[in-house]
C-alpha cells in the first residue's frame, strides 16, 4: 500500500470517527436533557430499517456506476456526459427517495406542518403579503409563518406559489420538482471544474458527482432546489469569467445569485466561491474547447467593464422587485436571528453543534471526499504558486501542473464558506439539509483519488445505508 493511499484511509477513518463520536455523545445528551432535539444524533432521523419500490433500482445504479462510470466518464464526449450525469443524478436521487414510498419519499415531504406548502393560500395576494412577510416572523406574532417559511426570505415559499398557480400545486409537483430541478446541480459543478481547472479532472470527477450520499437529501428537500439555484449562479459565472459569451452568462449569473440570496440567508456565503471563480478566471485552464479559453481581461476596457456591470445588473433585478413588492431583507434576517432563538435554536448546545454539524457534513458528501479534500489541502500548499500562472505566451504545461490546484481552490472554498457557516451559529443541527448548496461543491475532490472504484463503492454504500437504515427527517 502507497503512503498517499495509506494517509487517505487515515483521513477517512478520523472521519468515520467523528461521526460514531457525535452519534455516541449526542445520543448521551439528548437521553439526557434533551437538549439537541433530533432522534439519532447527529442526523435529524429515526431508526427504522425498510426497503421500498426504490430499493432494486437504488441498487442497480449503485452496482452500474461504480462498474463503469469511470470509464464512461473519460470516454463519452463531454456533451453527452453532462446529458448522462444529469440523468443519472435524477434517477439515483429519484430511486432513493421512492426507497421510502412515493407517499413519504416524495409526495408528502414539502407538506408537513414546517413546510412551505402550508401557507399556499395566504399568498393570494402575492404584493400585500410580501409587504407584511416580515411582520410573521417572531413566533409570538400573529399568524406566525411556520419554521421554514420564516427561516428563509420569500422567494422560496414564493417559489410553490408560483408551481401552484400555473396547475402544478400540491406536494407530489413540489417533491418532483426540487428532486428534478436538484439533480442538474450536478451538471451545473461539472461546467464550472471543466471551466476553470480543465476538463480532465471534470470527467474524474462525474462519477463522484452522481451517486454522492447527498441524494438522500436532495430528495426530497427544497434545499436541493436552492443547490442548483446557486450551483448555476456559479457556474455562469465561471463561463462568464473564461470567455463563454461573458456579458450574457454574467448578467445570467448575477441574476440567480440575486434569486439564491432571496431563496435562503445562508447562501450569501456562497460569495466566497464567486469570489475564488473570479481568482482562477483570470487565466485560463488547460483543456476543454478552446473557443471557452479566456482572453486576459485587460484586452480592452469595454470587455473589462462589460463582466462586472452585467453582473451587477443580474444581481439588482430579485432584490430590487422584492424591495419594490416591500419585502425588507435585513430587517427579515434580524427579526429571523431572533425567531431561531425563540425555538430549537436557543436551546441546542452550540458547544455540540458546531463540531457534531461536521459530523453531519462527513454523512453528506462520504468519506470519499474527506480523503479528496486531504489530497486538496497538500496540493494547494504544494503547487499555490502555480494556481495563477504569470500572463504570457500560452502555455498548455504550465495550465496542466494548475489544474489540481485550481480546483483545490474552488473545492476548499466550499469548505470556507460552510465553516463560515458552522461557526456563525445559525446552523445548529439539520446541517445535512441546510448545507447540501454547500457539499455539493466538495464533491468534486473525489477527482483527486486513485482507485476510483474502490471509493464509489463507499459513496454508494453509504448512501444506501442511511436511506435503507434511517427515516430522514427531510
Amino acid at each position: 500500500m502507497n503512503r498517499d493511499l495509506l494517509r487517505d484511509l487515515c483521513a477517512a477513518g478520523a472521519a468515520a470517527l467523528l461521526v460514531v463520536t457525535a452519534a455516541v455523545l449526542g445520543t448521551a445528551i439528548e437521553n439526557s436533557d434533551g437538549t439537541l432535539h433530533v432522534n439519532w444524533p447527529p442526523l435529524y432521523a429515526r431508526w427504522g430499517p425498510h426497503v421500498g419500490p426504490g430499493t432494486p433500482a437504488a441498487l442497480i445504479l449503485a452496482v452500474a456506476v461504480v462498474a463503469y462510470g469511470p470509464r464512461l466518464a473519460a470516454r463519452l464526449r463531454w456533451g453527452a456526459l453532462l446529458g448522462a450525469a444529469g440523468v443519472t443524478a435524477a434517477t439515483w436521487t429519484w430511486s432513493l427517495a421512492l426507497v421510502d414510498g412515493w407517499q413519504r419519499g416524495v409526495a408528502g415531504r414539502l407538506t408537513t406542518k414546517y413546510e412551505y406548502l402550508q401557507v399556499i393560500d395566504r399568498f393570494d395576494d402575492i404584493h400585500g403579503t410580501l409587504r407584511d412577510f416580515t411582520r410573521h416572523i417572531l413566533i409570538d406574532s400573529p399568524g406566525h409563518w411556520p419554521a421554514h417559511v420564516a427561516g428563509h426570505p420569500p422567494a422560496s415559499t414564493l417559489s410553490f406559489v408560483l408551481l401552484d398557480r400555473v396547475g402544478l400545486g400540491g406536494g407530489a409537483w413540489a417533491g418532483a420538482w426540487c428532486i428534478t430541478v436538484g439533480a442538474t446541480a450536478c451538471v451545473a459543478v461539472l461546467v464550472t471544474v471543466r471551466a476553470l481547472a480543465g476538463e480532465e479532472l471534470a470527467r474524474r470527477a462525474a462519477p463522484f458527482l452522481v451517486v454522492s450520499p447527498a441524494a438522500v437529501w436532495m430528495g426530497t428537500s427544497a434545499d436541493g432546489y436552492f443547490a442548483a439555484v446557486a450551483a448555476w449562479a456559479v457556474a455562469l459565472l465561471a463561463r462568464a469569467v473564461t470567455g463563454s459569451r461573458p456579458r450574457l452568462t454574467a448578467l445570467g449569473s448575477g441574476l440567480l445569485f440575486g434569486l439564491t440570496c432571496y431563496l435562503s440567508y445562508g447562501l450569501t456565503l456562497f460569495a466566497l466561491i464567486a469570489v475564488a471563480v473570479l481568482v482562477l478566471g483570470r487565466t485560463r485552464p488547460s483543456g476543454g474547447d478552446p473557443r471557452d479559453r479566456q482572453r486576459p481581461l485587460t484586452l480592452s476596457l469595454p470587455v473589462s467593464l462589460s463582466l462586472p456591470l452585467s453582473f451587477l445588473a443580474g444581481l439588482a433585478v430579485v432584490p430590487l422587485l422584492f424591495t419594490l413588492a416591500g419585502f425588507n431583507w435585513w430587517e427579515a434576517y434580524r427579526l429571523l436571528v431572533e425567531r431561531y432563538y425563540q425555538g430549537a435554536g436557543g436551546i441546542r448546545p452550540y458547544g455540540y453543534w458546531v463540531w457534531a454539524n461536521l459530523a453531519c457534513t462527513v454523512l453528506i458528501v462520504g468519506v470519499a471526499t474527506v480523503a479528496g479534500l486531504r489530497r486538496a489541502v497538500r496540493m494547494l500548499v504544494r503547487g499555490r504558486a502555480n494556481v495563477l500562472p504569470r500572463r504570457g505566451p500560452s502555455d498548455d504545461a504550465a495550465y496542466a501542473s494548475a489544474a489540481g490546484p485550481r480546483l483545490a481552490l474552488l473545492v476548499l472554498a466550499a469548505l470556507a464558506a460552510l465553516l463560515v457557516a458552522d461557526l456563525s451559529g445559525m446552523s445548529k443541527a439539520e446541517t445535512e439539509r441546510i448545507w447540501l448548496p454547500f457539499a455539493l461543491w466538495l464533491l468534486p475532490a473525489g477527482a483527486f483519488l486513485t482507485r476510483p472504484r474502490a471509493w464509489l463503492a463507499a459513496q454508494a454504500g453509504l448512501a444506501l445505508l442511511i436511506n435503507h437504515a434511517l427515516f430522514t427527517g427531510w
